[in-house]
This record gives structure tokens, sequence and C-alpha cells, in this order.
């Protein structure tokens, strides 16, 4: 199946994907000990701009000794596409997607090792990634430095071409402090360089170009990617809790690559405790961006330039989202075996708004027609055990 809107998806369930990983690993990192022991199922839904993705997922965390700890998840989702970029040069498709991981933590003293393997399968995408983090606690455990590496080997085939197999490659180093300033305020500052190379564009994706020799006017050619691409990327994070067990948080990101994108996006949560099962989040989240180098709606001529690109994510945009999570921990007597066990449901609203990308849909002139705009509902739900 043609399938242009690859990228989109993917896109989509990013921070999903680092959500498993955040409950896996984030949270024994970011002090000398290991996390308790754990299991959670969850469930992913995302539905806007003519894309339907849902999935399970199930993670598991056991503590093998005082100072290893081993675990796994294995996530699905089907993804189903009907958007902008499938209906202007193809027809609707539906796949899906399967992704494990395993990983090992080791804790010395006062610093934890995490190591991790992960595969991702889809019927015309292979991946397979390694990660290995570090983090220390120091100044009376007030600092906490953290270091990681990650590489990943990816396979891209198409759908209905045998003969058609490209390779990419990406490199990712980070590293992060985390300081406690005062008993209510703790403060954190990331970041984070990414190199890719090998082939980076989508094999389904194609731009479009003014072409009087045919009626339509418009002609179609497959997009054109450098084959490297370096990013850095910075974030700042504050955490201040409140009295009754309330909290504040606060997260600004920049970024910016070689390809000529920057980015920004701001984040403000607030967290509030009602009696003692309950917990109220709500949060906003702004983020825009500018288009890549190579980008344009619509080419002046075929082989208008080397590198060509009509992806919308690479063009100017912005979104913004709204978000309200409900987090019950359930009473012990309702518990398995009096386990500590919670139930949690999350809800984003998203309004993407894009500043040069056209609908080329709409009933209009060429390059005139309306700019494109969505929304879409982003949901999640957690069932979590501690044992």
């Amino acid at each position: 199946m043609n399938k242009a809107n690859k990228a989109n998806y993917a896109k989509s369930r990013q921070s999903f994907l680092c959500l498993l990983i955040w409950l896996v690993f984030s949270l024994s990192l970011q002090a000398a000990v290991l996390e308790e022991d754990r299991a959670d199922v969850l469930y992913h839904s995302y539905d806007g701009g003519g894309m339907k993705i849902d999935g399970p997922a199930i993670l598991l965390r056991k503590k093998a000794s005082e100072s290893v700890a081993l675990s796994a998840y294995y996530y699905v989702d089907t993804i189903s596409s009907a958007s902008v970029d499938v209906l202007s040069t193809a027809s609707a498709y539906s796949e899906e997607r399967q992704e494990g991981q395993l990983g090992i933590e080791y804790l010395h003293d006062k610093t934890t090792m995490a190591l991790s393997i992960r595969q991702s399968d889809e019927d015309d995408y292979l991946a397979n990634s390694v990660n290995f983090n570090v983090s220390h606690d120091t100044f009376g455990d007030l600092t906490n430095l953290s270091l990681g590496l990650a590489f990943s080997d990816n396979e891209i085939r198409r759908n209905g071409d045998d003969l058609f197999e490209e390779q990419s490659q990406q490199y990712r180093i980070r590293a992060g402090i985390s300081q406690i300033l005062t008993k209510n305020l703790s403060i954190a500052l990331n970041i984070e360089s990414v190199a890719d190379e090998g082939y980076l564009n989508n094999p389904y994706r194609t731009v479009r170009y003014i072409d009087s020799s045919v009626p339509a006017g418009v002609g179609y050619q497959s997009e054109v990617y450098p084959n490297t691409r370096n990013s850095f990327s910075t974030k700042l994070s504050a955490s201040y809790y409140l009295p009754y067990r309330a909290a504040l948080f606060l997260h600004y990101r920049h970024f910016s690559d070689s390809w000529k994108i920057d980015a920004n996006d701001i984040e403000l949560s607030y967290r509030h405790p009602f009696g003692k099962t309950v917990e109220l989040e709500l949060k906003v989240r702004y983020y825009q961006q500018t288009q890549a180098s190579f980008y344009s709606d619509l080419f002046s001529h075929q082989n208008a330039q080397n590198f060509l690109a009509r992806d919308k994510e690479l063009s100017d945009f912005d979104d913004l989202t709204l978000g309200l999570g409900v987090t019950y921990l359930i009473p012990k007597q309702f518990s398995i075996s009096d386990w500590r066990s919670e139930v949690s449901l999350q809800w984003d609203y998203i309004t993407f708004n894009y500043n040069n990308f056209r609908d080329p849909t709409a009933e209009a002139a060429l390059g005139e027609e309306p700019l494109y705009g969505f929304s879409a509902h982003v949901i999640r739900a957690f069932f979590s055990v501690y044992f």
C-alpha cells in the first residue's frame, strides 16, 4: 500500500513511546535507588486529521536483587489513515506495528547504569536499537548527573517493490543535570545531540510542482532528502511543590538541526490531589517550528532544486495541546494481593495550524488552496500494580 503518511503517524506516537520508556527507566535514573517492582497495562489512541492509531502495551519490571533490576515492554499499534497526504496522491491504508524492549539496570553505591535493546517491526520498516544510560548522585544526593548513548540501525522497504531496500542509522548522545534547590523547588537541564545518516526520506511521499503540459497543471515527483541530519536540543525543567501535595511543572525545549529547522515548545502542568486516592492533572503545551530549507508546498518546476520536500511536518507550523488527567489509587481491599495499584486516564486535545502547507484536496486554484489545519484527540489509559 502507498503510505505517504508514515512520518505523521510516527510523530504522533512518539510521545506515547517516550512515556513507555520513562515508565521503564527514568524513575530509577533520577536517584541512586532501584524503583519498586511493577507491572503496567496501557492503552493509547490517537484520532485526528483522517488518521487513527490505537493499541495496547504491557510493561514489567522486577528486581533480581537489591542491585539488579530487569524490565521489558511489548507494544502493538494499528494504523488506519485517510489523511490529506494520503488522499491527495494515494489511497487509504492500514497496517500493524509491533515493538519490544528488554532492559537491565545495575545499582552500585550512588551510580545507576541501564542497558536496553529494542526492536520495532512494520511490514516495510525494521529498526533495531541499543540504549545505555548512567546516572550518579552527588553533593549530598541533591545533584544528579546523567549521560546516555543510543544507536539505531534501520531497514527501509517499499511495499509493492521487492527490489527496494535502504538503510539508515541514528546516533544519540545526551547529558543531564538535576538539582534540588529547596525542599519545594528542583530544576533540571538536559541536552541531546542526534546524528542521522543514510536514507532519511519517506519512499512513498511526493512533492508537487507546476506542470503546464498536463491538464491539471500540476506534476508529482518523489521527495529527495539529504543523507545526513544533525540536530541539537536543550530542555529546561522546573518542579515546584505546593501545600496539600499539589505541584507545578514547567518545561521549555529548544531544537535546531542542519536542515534549518528551529523549534520551541513550552509546557505548563499542575497536579492537585483530592483526598488520598484521587489526583487531577491539567496541562497546556505550545509548539512552534520553522520550515526545512528544502521544503516547499509547490515547486516552480520539476527538479527545481537538489533536495525536495513537501512533508507537512517539515513545514512552518504550530500546535497547541490542552490536557486533562485523572489518577485513582485503588483501595487495598480491592487490589490484587493487597498490592498497591492505580488507574489513570489522560486526554489531550491538540490543534495543528500549518502556515505554508496548503490543502491539495480543496477546490481552489493551484497554489491558492486554503492553509491546512486539523485537530486531534489523544487518549492514554493505564493500570499499574506495584508489588
